[in-house]
C-alpha cells in the first residue's frame, strides 16, 4: 500500500466528534456554514472507489493526523 499522511499541531478532535467524523452531514459548524460532506465524500472515494483506507488519529492537545492508504496495483 501507498500512504499519505496529513497532520497538524492543533488542539485535536475530541472522541465524541471523532467517532462521527466519516458520517455524511455530520458537522460541528453552525447551520448554513458547512454541509458535513467533505470528509464523508473523501472517505467514500478512498474506500469504495479505490479500495483503500482513510484513518484519523487524534488526541486532545496534540493535533490530528489523517492517513490515506491506497493499494498499489
Amino acid at each position: 500500500m501507498f500512504g499519505i499522511r496529513i497532520a497538524d499541531n492543533g488542539p485535536g478532535i475530541p472522541p465524541a466528534i471523532r467517532e462521527h467524523i466519516f458520517e455524511p452531514f455530520f458537522t460541528t459548524k453552525p447551520i448554513g456554514k458547512g454541509s458535513g460532506l467533505g470528509v464523508a465524500i473523501s472517505y467514500q472515494i478512498v474506500t469504495a472507489k479505490h479500495g483503500g483506507k482513510l484513518l484519523v488519529h487524534s488526541g486532545e492537545s496534540h493535533g490530528t493526523e489523517f492517513q490515506i492508504l491506497l493499494p498499489l496495483f
